[in-house]
């Protein structure tokens, strides 16, 4: 069925006039994923089943940063969850969660990304939340839906 999605959360979302099958298919593997969810950070591997892993990095301070995690969900035409921890010295107290979680909405498909999981940090939750919620944006969801629509 899927993760509980936590409080405290980070959501974008938006709609894509096709099928969650057909999302699905931007899903399946390192390369169709690399193609739009890639963007405004680096996809280094991503094993696309329950218990495979995921890796990442961004850009900080003139520096790269690694994070990943393992692929807790993978239920097709429905979700992706992973783990997001980060790597060394970066790393939180516990692994916050990324969800893209894909449902039927009209005749499209509503593709929601939700990072959560930060309840488990206890005070600095506060700060780690507003860092997120005020630097994510919809980049991702809009080239899915331009690689769909091509």
């Amino acid at each position: 069925m899927g993760v509980v999605i936590g409080v405290l959360n980070v959501r974008r979302g938006g709609l894509i006039k096709v099928s969650p099958a057909r999302v699905w298919k931007e899903f399946v593997s390192f390369e169709t994923l690399s193609q739009w969810f890639g963007i405004g950070h680096t996809l280094h591997s991503f094993e696309p089943r329950v218990g495979g892993s995921i890796r990442l990095s961004v850009e900080i301070d003139g520096e790269r940063a690694g994070y990943g995690g393992r692929v807790l969900v993978y239920e097709a035409e429905r979700e992706l969850t992973f783990e997001s921890q980060w790597d060394g010295a970066r790393a939180w107290p516990a692994p916050t969660l990324i969800t893209i979680r894909l449902t039927p909405v009209y005749e499209g498909t509503l593709v929601e990304i939700f990072h959560h999981g930060f309840e488990r940090f206890g005070a600095i939750a506060a700060d780690e939340l507003e860092g997120y919620e005020s630097g994510w944006d919809t980049k991702h969801i809009k080239k899915l839906r331009a690689i769909i629509e091509r």
